[in-house]
């Protein structure tokens, strides 16, 4: 059976994916059509239900809910890993309102998060998460949200941390910081979908058993990243909860969604979120 299958060219994603596009495990039987995009295009693709399984933001993911599961593998949560408020001059937080914030999509985890910590702030503007550095820089806009490889390296430019978006969460909630999430949808049937997140799974394993495997892959969709920073990308938002959400990741991930719901952010979700019942 042949699927539609989507992810980002960030370390993290390729890195977990290698193996499975590339023939290095038995995917029993499955064979998959991928492609790489930007995080938010990935979310305004699910939201046609143009793909059979995606990486998508949790954010938007409250809004294709009806169409799609949540895998149990593949999903980018943790701790001290949440997206970043950065500044080119130095603003308090008193400031904020009315000044003009950058966004990497409407759609991402990193907007829900801010909306949730500030939801009076509502002057903001969508980039290409790897453009609000230049944005910053332009003065265009007066704060940004940064995601992926960006969080590395954007002192290195002059630029201020005003907020950790991942601290705000884990000192909200005392939860890991759920990102992003791998799905699929709910018309394929359930033994095929099981098999995809049994090769998700064996896929991640593989690239951790032999790490190499995968570098060519990933270097070549991470552009101008440095080996130091790509590392670094892949060891911040792969870890055991990518293996296996487990119940502190699905805690997570229903207490974001119940905050944004609570909070007029979202839309009410099915009762079955998960492809799997613990």
């Amino acid at each position: 059976m042949r699927l539609t299958l989507g992810f980002s060219p960030c370390p993290n994603d390729t890195f977990i994916f290698d193996a499975m596009v590339h023939g290095r495990i038995d995917t029993e039987g499955l064979e998959f059509d991928y492609f790489l995009t930007d995080v938010e295009e990935l979310n305004r693709k699910a939201l046609s239900s143009d793909i059979d399984i995606t990486k998508i933001s949790y954010h938007a993911y409250a809004f294709v809910a009806q169409n799609y599961f949540i895998l149990d593998a593949g999903s980018a949560l943790g701790h001290r890993n949440g997206p970043l408020l950065i500044s080119k001059r130095r603003i308090g937080i008193s400031e904020l309102q009315g000044l003009r914030i950058a966004i990497p999509g409407k759609y991402t985890t990193a907007n829900l998060l801010f909306s949730i910590a500030w939801p009076e702030i509502v002057n903001k503007t969508e980039y290409l998460f790897s453009k609000i550095e230049d944005a910053l820089l332009n003065e265009e806009v007066d704060a940004g949200l940064i995601i992926h490889e960006t969080r590395f390296t954007y002192y290195r430019k002059g630029l201020h941390k005003l907020a950790d978006m991942g601290e705000y969460w884990e000192g909200l909630t005392g939860l890991p910081i759920p990102l992003g999430a791998i799905i699929i949808k709910r018309d394929i049937p359930e033994d095929i979908a099981l098999k995809v997140n049994r090769v998700v799974r064996r896929s991640l394993e593989y690239a951790y058993k032999d790490s190499f495997a995968s570098y060519d892959f990933v270097s070549g969709n991470a552009k101008e990243m440095d080996s130091t920073i790509m590392n670094n990308h892949i060891k911040l938002f792969v870890n055991e909860y990518t293996l296996d959400l487990g119940s502190k990741g699905r805690e997570a991930i229903v207490e974001l969604f119940r905050i944004a719901l609570e909070k007029g952010i979202i839309p009410a979700l099915p009762d079955r979120i998960f492809l799997t019942t613990l």
